[in-house]
C-alpha cells in the first residue's frame, strides 16, 4: 500500500524515490526557501495595508485579502515541507505528512483559483453591468468567497476519502495527486478538477475580461454615455492587470494540468522528470506574484505602501484618490 512506498534513500531511483542528485535537490530547496520567504513578506504587507487603511476595506478588496490568506497558507506550509524534504532527500514526513502537505495545497489552490474568478466576475458586474453590481451586498460577497473556499475543501478532500490518492511524485521530495497510478478513479478526478478548476474559470475570466475591455474601450470614445461617472483611468489600469493575470494563470497551471492529462491518457511513465518537478513549482508561484499583479501594480496601493513605509509625509491615504480596482464600492462594515 501507499503507506509502504515511503522510502528514504535520496539516491533511489524506484517509483517512489528520487530520480535527482542531491545538487538538484539542494537548488530547488533555496528556490524554494526563497520565494516562500519572499511570498510571505509580499502577502503580509497586503494584509498589512488593508489593516491599516480603513478606506481600502471594500467588499472587491476583501476578495484580494482572502487571495494573500490562501497564497501565506502555501508559502508558510507548502514551501517549507517541500525544502525541508529537498535538503533530505526524500520526503521526510511520512504517509500522514504527505496526505496533510498534498491536501493542504490542493485545498489553497483550488481556492485561490475560485477567488481569482470571483473577482473577474466582481469586476464585470462593477463596470459592464452596473445595475447589478451596485445591487451586490457584503453578504453577496461574503457567499462568493465562502464558495471559493468551501470549493477549495472539497477537492482537498476528495483523494483522502478515497477519489484518487495523495503520494510522492518523481522527484521523490514533494507530494501530490498520484498521476502515476493512472486508473479509472485516478482519470475521473483528474478531468473533472481540470474542468471544474481549470477550464470553466478560465473561460468565465476571459469571458469577464473581454467585455471589461470592451465597456472601456466604448466609454472612452463616448459611445457609451450612460456610464456612471468614475476614474477611467484607473479602469484602463485594472484592464491591463486583468490581462497579466490572466497570463499568469496559464503560465502558474498549465504544466500541472499538461502533466495530469499526459498521466490520464498516457504512459505516466514517460514523463519526464524535469516536468514532474517544474509543474508544481508553476503552480505554487503564484502565491509570489499575485502581490504585484493586484497590489503593486495598482496606484493607489503603491501610495499605500509607500506611505506606511514613510515614503510619504503625509499618513493618511488622499480622500480623492480613487478606490483599489476602480470600483466605486462602500466599505465594508466593521460590525
Amino acid at each position: 500500500m501507499l503507506r509502504n512506498s515511503f522510502g528514504n534513500g535520496s539516491d533511489s531511483k524506484s517509483e517512489d524515490g528520487s530520480v535527482f542528485s542531491r545538487m538538484e535537490h539542494s537548488i530547488v530547496a533555496a528556490w524554494l526557501l526563497l520565494a516562500g520567504l519572499i511570498s510571505i513578506l509580499s502577502n503580509i504587507i497586503v494584509l498589512g495595508i488593508f489593516v491599516k487603511y480603513k478606506e481600502l476595506r471594500t467588499p472587491t478588496n476583501a476578495i484580494i485579502m482572502n487571495l494573500a490568506l490562501t497564497d501565506i497558507g502555501v508559502s508558510s506550509i507548502g514551501y517549507p515541507m517541500s525544502a525541508a524534504s529537498y535538503l533530505h532527500g526524500s520526503w521526510k514526513f511520512g504517509y500522514p505528512g504527505c496526505q496533510v502537505y498534498a491536501g493542504l495545497n490542493i485545498f489553497f489552490g483550488m481556492a485561490s483559483i475560485g477567488l481569482l474568478t470571483v473577482i473577474a466576475v466582481d469586476r464585470y458586474l462593477t463596470i459592464c453591468r452596473p445595475d447589478i453590481g451596485r445591487r451586490l451586498t457584503s453578504t453577496s460577497y461574503v457567499s462568493m468567497i465562502l464558495g471559493a473556499w468551501i470549493n477549495g475543501l472539497f477537492w482537498a478532500l476528495m483523494p483522502i476519502v478515497g477519489w484518487a490518492s495523495y503520494a510522492p511524485d518523481p522527484t521523490g521530495a514533494t507530494c501530490t495527486i498520484n498521476w502515476r497510478k493512472n486508473d479509472v478513479s485516478f482519470v475521473s478526478y483528474t478531468m473533472t478538477v481540470i474542468a471544474v478548476n481549470f477550464t470553466g474559470p478560465l473561460a468565465v475570466m476571459f469571458y469577464c475580461y473581454f467585455h471589461v475591455t470592451w465597456s472601456i474601450k466604448h466609454h472612452a470614445t463616448g459611445n457609451c454615455p450612460t456610464f456612471p461617472n468614475r476614474d477611467w483611468s484607473d479602469q484602463v489600469d485594472v484592464t491591463k492587470m486583468s490581462v497579466v493575470m490572466i497570463l499568469m494563470f496559464l503560465v502558474a497551471w498549465s504544466p500541472y494540468s499538461i502533466v495530469c492529462l499526459w498521466a490520464s491518457f498516457g504512459d505516466p511513465k514517460k514523463i519526464p522528470p524535469s516536468m514532474a518537478i517544474i509543474a508544481p513549482l508553476f503552480a505554487k508561484s503564484s502565491t509570489f506574484y499575485n502581490p504585484c499583479i493586484y497590489v503593486i501594480a495598482n496606484k493607489k496601493f503603491r501610495r499605500a505602501m509607500c506611505t506606511m513605509f514613510r515614503c510619504q509625509t503625509h499618513q493618511a491615504m488622499p480622500e480623492t484618490s480613487a478606490l483599489p480596482m476602480g470600483a466605486s464600492q462602500s466599505p465594508l462594515a466593521s460590525g
